[in-house]
């Protein structure tokens, strides 16, 4: 499977423990193309959620035909997390960079770089 950053996936992320992000749902690719090209087995995603909260971690993405979401969305960077491939499925569209870079230097941010 080919994934780029940015692509919409379904993810089957299990039972959460505590206030984890779980069970299955739609989540962005956000690793760097230099990962994805090598060809891993692994790929770090954010969980996206259609509950709305006012977390600063949360970066609002808005349906279209090109991120093929259906409804508003929010991504949760601070559940950022590598899964494997087996996990993911084929992408449904991609949130563009814009909301990219949102979501990167959310990331940033989260990780102290």
């Amino acid at each position: 499977m080919k994934l780029f950053a940015g692509d919409v996936v379904v993810v089957d992320l299990g039972v959460p423990i505590g206030s984890e992000a779980g069970f299955v749902r739609p989540a962005v690719v956000v690793s760097a193309a230099a990962w994805l090209d090598h060809g891993p087995s692994t790929a770090f995603v954010v969980p996206l959620t259609t509950t709305k909260r006012t977390y600063p971690s949360h970066v609002e993405i808005s349906p279209d035909d090109i991120n093929g979401l259906d409804q508003a969305s929010y991504a949760q960077v601070e559940h950022l997390r590598s899964v494997a491939f087996s996990r993911l499925s084929e992408a449904s569209g991609n949130v563009g960079p814009s909301t990219m870079s949102a979501l990167r230097d959310v990331a940033s941010l989260l990780l102290g770089l």
